[in-house]
């Protein structure tokens, strides 16, 4: 099949791990026609996690039957199954998620508005409500979750990208860190923004960690995210050299100016369709 003769599907599976599961599942797309191009699982703390990537013929594959197939397999295996369909011809929608800082946000909407980028900021999720007069201005929905309990301040919002039809969900500062209940079900389909070249200071303070060390070069890096904190496929990464008499504030400043371009960077590549991951690293295709 050539690209413009198949449909692309991504598949995940996320539930109390359990025998047979793989099996299933992948006997489920082969019944139906399908090819796997890309298939990755994993337990953790008893949680059984899958993503698959399946090709169909366009002209005889049976979207509804399918869907609704696929819905009698999920009960029987007592498991969460979504399905994502890759439509070359729709605008994708994305999902931003941010804490305080709002130099990314603003970026990618400025980005949206001049025409820079070409998707639908369909929403945006904060963990605080310092955006929300930001998405008020773009006519943007804005939902403050309260993370007091993770797991359910994750479901809130997996209800909200469900109903957006969110296709990327780019953390723009956002302070929080997912769970792999979360993360497992958008296999590369989250992209975050960290302060520093990766795989150098992980963690949430990573410009005071690089001038404590005396770091002569700082950066950032846009990744993926998975289940591993600051470890995802890395996209890009630019960096500055630091001044001596830069402080931990003037560090923090222009870093932040950088995340900002090195994030857009990131998703205008993603938009563009030029990512491939393969093997946990990134290839950069050509533009078209």
């Amino acid at each position: 099949m050539t690209k413009t003769d198949r449909l692309i599907i991504e598949v995940t599976v996320v539930g109390k791990d359990r025998k047979g599961v793989v099996a299933d599942v992948t006997n489920f797309i082969f019944k139906n026609d399908g090819n796997i191009e890309q298939i990755n699982q994993d337990v953790i703390n008893g949680l059984f996690g899958m993503q698959l990537e399946a090709s169909f013929k366009q002209d005889t594959f049976k979207k509804e039957r399918f869907d609704d197939e696929l819905k009698g397999l999920a009960k029987k295996l007592k498991m969460e199954i979504k399905i994502h369909y890759q439509e070359s011809k729709r605008l994708k929608n994305i999902a931003i998620f941010v804490s305080k800082e709002t130099h990314c946000l603003l970026k990618l909407l400025d980005a949206k508005s001049s025409g820079e980028i070409s998707a639908n900021i369909a929403v945006i999720i904060g963990s605080e409500n310092t955006a929300r007069s930001i998405a008020e201005k773009f006519n943007i929905p804005f939902y403050h979750i309260v993370h007091a309990q993770q797991i359910e301040a994750e479901n809130e919002i997996l209800d909200i990208l469900d109903r957006y039809n969110v296709d990327l969900i780019v953390l723009g500062r956002y302070m929080r860190i997912l769970t792999p209940n979360f993360v497992w079900r958008y296999p590369d389909r989250i992209i975050n923004i960290h302060p520093s070249l990766l795989p150098a200071f992980p963690g949430a303070y990573a410009y005071v960690q690089a001038y404590e060390r005396g770091a002569k070069i700082v950066g950032c890096t846009a990744h993926f995210v998975t289940e591993d904190l600051d470890q995802g496929p890395i996209i890009c990464q630019e960096s500055f050299r630091v001044r001596p008499e830069d402080s931990v504030q003037s560090i923090r400043s222009r870093g932040q100016k950088l995340e900002a371009v090195t994030l857009l960077e990131a998703v205008t590549l993603f938009l563009q369709d030029r990512i491939e991951v393969n093997w946990g690293r990134v290839v950069i295709k050509d533009k078209k």
